[in-house]
C-alpha cells in the first residue's frame, strides 16, 4: 500500500510571473486568473518565491492611518521594507515552500497545514516547476471510487501484507466508509489492518466486525523442567 503521489494530482499548467514584474502588473494578474498567489520565477527559470495577495496587501497595511491598530513591532521592520517594493522580486515570499512530484499526498497536505498556505510549486531537484499542488488537488483522492478503494485493501493489505486468506474476510466500502467484517487467522491482524485500511487514500472512515481464530497476543509459557 502507498499514498498517491503528488505528480498524480498536481497541476501542471501553470501560470508564473518574472522577478521584475511590476506591482500593478502582478494585482491585475491575480484578479484576472482568480488566484490568490502565483510562482515567482528568477532569471534561471528556478523559483524564486511566492506572490500572493496578502504580500501586495502589505503596501495598504503600512499606509498611514491613526485610527488603524499599528502592526506588531517585531513584524514591522522587515515588513515594512517589503511593502516598499515595486516588483515581484521585492514583495514576494521567499524561499518558496515547495514540494517534489515523488512526495506523498500526505507529505503535501502536511505542508500546506502547518505553513498555512494555500498552493505549493511543484519542482525537481534544481528547483525548476514542473506544476502546482492545492487543497483543491488533494482532495481529488477521495474521488476514488469504492471498488478501487476495495481492490486496494484486499490486495495489498489482506494478500499481501498480511498474508491472511481474503475469502474469510469480506470487505464493503460505501461512498468511502469501509467495513471490515469476517474473520482473520490472528488477533493481532486486527488493529493492523483497521490502522492500514484509515491510511488507504480515499477512505472516510473504518468500521470494524472482524473476528479471529487464534488469541495470538497472549503468549503461551511452556515449563521446559518437564521435558
Amino acid at each position: 500500500m502507498s499514498h498517491r503521489r503528488v505528480r498524480d494530482v498536481m497541476t501542471t499548467d501553470v501560470v508564473t510571473v518574472p522577478s521584475d514584474m511590476r506591482f500593478k502588473e502582478l494585482a491585475a494578474l491575480l484578479d484576472q486568473l482568480k488566484v490568490s498567489a502565483l510562482p515567482v520565477l528568477g532569471p534561471g527559470g528556478q523559483v524564486a518565491g511566492v506572490v500572493s495577495e496578502l504580500d501586495l496587501l502589505r503596501k495598504e497595511e503600512y499606509q498611514e492611518d491613526p485610527d488603524a491598530k499599528r502592526p506588531p513591532r517585531l513584524r514591522r521592520w522587515a515588513d515594512r521594507a517589503r511593502a516598499r517594493g515595486c516588483t515581484a522580486a521585492d514583495v514576494m515570499s521567499a524561499p518558496a515552500i515547495t514540494i517534489t512530484p515523488d512526495a506523498s499526498v500526505v507529505a503535501a497536505a502536511r505542508l500546506l497545514d502547518r505553513h498555512h498556505i494555500k498552493r505549493l510549486p511543484v519542482v525537481t531537484a534544481d528547483e525548476r516547476l514542473v506544476g502546482i499542488v492545492t487543497p483543491h488537488d488533494l482532495l481529488r483522492v477521495y474521488l476514488r471510487s469504492d471498488e478501487d478503494i476495495r481492490d486496494e485493501i484486499v490486495t495489498d493489505i489482506l494478500v499481501h501484507y498480511l498474508a491472511t486468506n481474503p475469502a474469510l474476510a469480506k470487505v464493503t466500502v460505501t461512498d468511502g466508509v469501509v467495513t471490515l467484517a469476517g474473520e482473520l487467522e490472528k488477533k493481532s491482524m486486527i488493529p493492523i489492518a483497521t490502522r492500514m485500511t484509515r491510511a488507504v487514500d480515499g477512505v472516510i472512515d473504518v468500521a470494524g466486525q472482524l473476528r479471529f481464530v487464534v488469541d495470538d497476543t497472549h503468549p503461551v509459557y511452556v515449563d521446559m523442567s518437564k521435558y
